[in-house]
C-alpha cells in the first residue's frame, strides 16, 4: 500500500502569525503561535500535492485521517528536559576541541583556549554548547577513546553546572563520562550506530540526545553517496530508530532529530533537505540543523566563497528557522544571534 507523508508548509510568523492562529486561519507550530502555516503538502514516493489546511476534509477518508493524526502531532507543543523551546530557535554553539576539525581545528584544542571560547559563545548568546573531541569532517579517522577523553576531560570538569553543554561524541565510555560529569546532551553524529554500547547509556541515565542521520563512516561518507528519496529515506530511518529505541526501553520524548547535512550527502541532497526539512515535525520530536560553515555553501556560492561562509550560514539558518527548526549548531553565533533578532524585528 502507497505511504503518504505530510510536510506542513506556507509559514507565517511574529505578530501576524499570531493574529492568523486566533482567526483560525492557521494551525501553531509545535503549540507555538508565533510560528504557524496553513498549508501542507502530501507526499508519497510517487507523487506530492499541496493543499490548503481548510481542503483536508475534501480528501478521502483513509487519507484524510492519516492527515490529521499528522497535525496533531505536528501542533503538539515539544519539549527537551532543561532546555525551554517555548522560545525557538535555540542556539548550539560549536567548540571543537580537536586539532583537524574542519573549519576551527587546532584553534582550541587545550583547556585553556576551549574554556575561553566557551565563555565567547555563551557571552554572544548560545543557549547550549557542543563539545567534541574527535573530528568527523568527510575523510576523516577515528580516534582512541583515550586521545579523545584526553583532548575534552579538563573543559568538561571545569564547566558551569548552571550552563547546558553538550557532549559530540560516538563512543559509550565518552559519554557516560560525560554525562557523570554533568552534560545535559548526547549528540552523537553516528545516529547510535558506531557503538551499540551507547543505546544502554542512554537508557541508564535518561540523558537527552540528538539522534542524527549519518550515511556511512566519515571516512568514505561522502564517497559518492546514493538514495532512492533522500527526504523520505531519512524519515524512514527516523521512523525505525525510534521505533528500535522504544523496543530498548527509551519511551521518553527528549530526542532531538538531526538529518545529518554533509554527512553522507552531496550538494543536491542538502539543498533538497534543508528546503523540504519541515517533513520532520510529523515525527513529533524537535529537529536539530547543522549547517555552519559547511561545503554546500562553497558550492552553492562558488567564485564568492569565503573561508568563514558566514553569509551562506545565515541566510540558511534563517530559512531553517521559518521551517520551525527549534535548534541551530553554528561556529558563529553571535552572528546568527544578531540576525535572528534583527529579522524578528522586522516581521513584528
Amino acid at each position: 500500500m502507497l505511504r503518504f507523508y505530510t510536510r506542513v508548509c506556507n509559514f507565517y510568523y511574529g505578530t501576524k502569525s499570531e493574529n492568523l492562529v486566533l482567526k483560525k486561519k492557521t494551525l501553531p507550530l509545535n503549540g507555538n503561535k508565533k510560528i504557524s502555516f496553513d498549508q501542507i503538502e502530501i507526499i508519497s514516493r510517487k507523487s506530492k500535492k499541496k493543499i490548503s489546511i481548510n481542503q483536508i476534509n475534501n480528501l478521502s477518508d483513509r487519507l484524510k485521517k492519516k492527515i490529521k493524526e499528522d497535525l496533531k502531532i505536528i501542533t503538539k507543543q515539544k519539549k527537551i528536559k532543561k532546555l525551554n523551546l517555548n522560545d525557538t530557535p535555540k542556539i548550539m554553539g560549536v567548540l571543537n576541541v580537536t586539532p583537524d576539525s574542519f573549519s576551527d581545528g587546532g584553534k582550541y584544542n587545550n583547556s585553556i583556549s576551549a574554556k575561553k571560547h566557551m565563555e565567547y559563545l555563551f557571552k554572544s548568546g548560545a543557549d547550549l554548547v557542543d563539545i567534541g573531541g574527535e573530528s568527523t569532517r568527510p575523510g576523516s579517522n577515528s580516534v582512541s577513546s583515550k586521545v579523545e577523553w584526553n583532548r575534552i576531560k579538563n573543559i568538561i570538569k571545569k564547566i558551569d553546572k548552571n550552563k547546558f553543554i553538550s557532549l559530540d561524541s560516538r563512543k559509550s565510555e565518552i559519554i557516560e563520562r560525560g554525562i557523570k560529569l554533568g552534560i545535559k546532551l548526547v549528540n552523537d553524529v553516528s545516529g547510535l550506530n558506531y557503538d551499540k554500547n551507547s543505546v544502554n547509556i542512554l537508557l541508564k541515565y535518561k540523558t537527552p540526545f540528538v539522534l542524527q542521520h549519518s550515511l556511512g563512516k566519515p571516512e568514505t561518507m561522502q564517497n559518492n553517496p546514493k538514495y532512492k528519496n533522500v527526504t523520505l529515506d531519512i524519515y524512514d530511518f527516523f521512523e525505525k530508530k525510534i521505533n528500535f529505541l522504544k523496543k530498548s526501553g527509551i519511551n521518553h520524548k527528549n530526542i532531538i532529530l538531526d538529518p545529518g547535512i554533509g554527512f553522507g550527502k552531496n550538494l543536491k541532497h542538502n539543498i533538497t533537505l534543508i528546503k523540504n526539512i519541515s517533513i520532520y515535525h510529523s515525527l513529533g520530536l524537535p529537529i536539530l540543523l547543522g549547517v555552519s560553515r559547511k561545503k554546500f555553501i562553497k558550492e552553492v556560492s562558488g567564485i564568492n566563497d569565503s573561508i568563514s561562509r558566514t553569509g551562506g550560514t545565515v541566510s540558511s539558518c534563517i530559512f531553517a528557522m521559518m521551517q520551525g527548526v527549534q535548534i541551530l549548531r553554528v561556529h558563529d553565533v553571535n552572528e546568527i544571534k544578531q540576525s535572528i533578532k534583527v529579522f524578528k524585528e522586522l516581521i513584528k
